[in-house]
């Protein structure tokens, strides 16, 4: 398996060990593409917890960039870029390892590159990854267009152009955007995706405690991945019983891979449209 940098990451946890990169990937059922390291962890646990222990179920998670840029305080204070991003590979890597993940996938790309939609290195990387997969790829985690992050957004809108440059029988079945820099509570009831993330719930936490070179940083991901998606169960309906403890909701992407005529930004601005027909028409029911 190559890729356009040098220093782009292959790691094949204990269950694949004796596979080909290729012959893993091959085998994924659910796989997730994103930008940040601990990205998978905090937002897309539930496809972890899906294959977590099964014979029949692959996770593969992809991670685009380098983690250069991130904060550097407290132990970590004196830490250099150069180092940091070695340290955040090799917590991906752990984290791999512990969720029991079929490959993970570092593709070592800054945050600029990502971000041009001409980058030749990164459009390459990404049809490798997904030309790789077979018919056993049942769902594809990808962020989402409304979220507020710039790296994130573009990762998404590379991953749409390397999936529709595939022909349509070898295009995932589903796809779906996970919640990120903005959380999808806000979404028409119609329009959410409830991924269960209940099971395993010393594993979710462990996972993301993984992190400790953003969590040391001052950034108390650990609490605020657990509160986001217990929140997100409790509030989900103001007349039932909770029927999960832990939810993390994601946004149904797989019209804008079905059709490559659809645009990202109607896409997008369609469900934000929906939202304020449901509040208008609420409030006027209620006599405003």
């Amino acid at each position: 398996m190559n890729f356009s940098r040098s220093d782009a990451d292959i790691h094949l946890p204990t269950g694949s060990v004796g596979m080909t990169p290729e012959a893993a990937l091959a085998r994924t059922t659910h796989l997730c593409v994103i930008a940040h390291q601990d990205d998978i962890e905090i937002n897309a646990y539930p496809a972890v917890a899906a294959c977590y222990g099964r014979a029949d179920r692959f996770f593969t998670g992809v991670v685009m960039t380098n983690g250069a840029g991130s904060a550097r305080t407290g132990k970590f204070a004196a830490t250099t870029d150069a180092q940091m991003q070695l340290i955040r590979r090799d917590e991906q890597r752990r984290a791999a390892d512990l969720g029991k993940y079929n490959l993970q996938l570092q593709l070592g790309h800054s945050s600029r590159d990502v971000k041009d939609r001409n980058h030749a290195g990164v459009a390459s990387d990404l049809r490798t990854i997904f030309g790789g997969c077979t018919s056993a790829l049942q769902e594809v985690y990808l962020h989402q267009p409304i979220d507020k992050h710039d790296t994130h957004v573009a990762c998404l809108l590379r991953c749409l152009e390397a999936i529709r440059s595939l022909p349509r029988e070898r295009r995932p079945r589903r796809v779906l955007g996970v919640e990120g820099w903005r959380d999808l509570d806000w979404l028409a009831d119609a329009d959410k995706v409830a991924m269960d993330a209940s099971p395993y719930p010393q594993l979710a936490e462990q996972l993301v405690a993984v992190f400790e070179s953003q969590i040391a940083g001052g950034k108390r991901y650990d609490l605020a991945a657990m509160g986001r998606r217990a929140a997100n169960a409790t509030f989900h309906s103001s007349h039932a019983t909770d029927q999960a403890t832990s939810i993390s909701w994601a946004m149904d992407l797989t019209p804008l891979v079905q059709d490559e005529s659809l645009s990202p930004l109607d896409f997008a601005l369609n469900h934000v449209d929906r939202l304020r027909t449901d509040v208008a028409t609420r409030l006027r029911q209620m006599g405003a």
